[in-house]
């Protein structure tokens, strides 16, 4: 009988359109969850690019971005991998988009500017599902 469950190794995108807010939330996740591999996205096309090359297990993503947003991107890679978990980051004025990315489906969000502890949570709450 095994009495300790194995780490699984995973995956998180990150998908935001400023730059610098996307490259620190993914340097801190990175820090706080040394077990994953983060991506980076600035933008949905990109990141259901990275996503189709790496198909990660967690997707952190904004709504509004240009090029593609993040409701279009979510619906295709659901469409490529139904159990995507997702964590939508969101400002108060995006509530319409927040009830449109809950028919796709989401597993938390975050009301921006971003808190790491509220965002760590949700990661390890999708990593607790992804691991069972």
């Amino acid at each position: 009988m095994v009495t300790e469950q194995s780490i699984v190794s995973y995956s998180l995108l990150v998908v935001e359109d400023d730059t610098m807010v996307c490259l620190a939330i993914g340097r801190m996740i990175a820090r706080q969850f040394p077990d994953a591999t983060v991506y980076t996205a600035e933008n949905g096309q990109i990141g259901l690019e990275i996503f189709k090359e790496h198909s990660p297990e967690i997707v952190i993503t904004d709504i509004n971005m240009p090029v593609m947003d993040g409701i279009e991107m979510a619906g295709k890679i659901k469409s490529i991998k139904v159990d995507t978990k997702f964590i939508v980051l969101t400002g108060y004025s995006d509530k319409n988009y927040l009830e449109r990315f809950s028919e796709i489906g989401f597993d938390d969000y975050i009301v921006k500017p971003v808190e790491l502890r509220k965002l760590f949570a949700a990661i390890e709450k999708c990593r607790a599902e992804i691991t069972l």
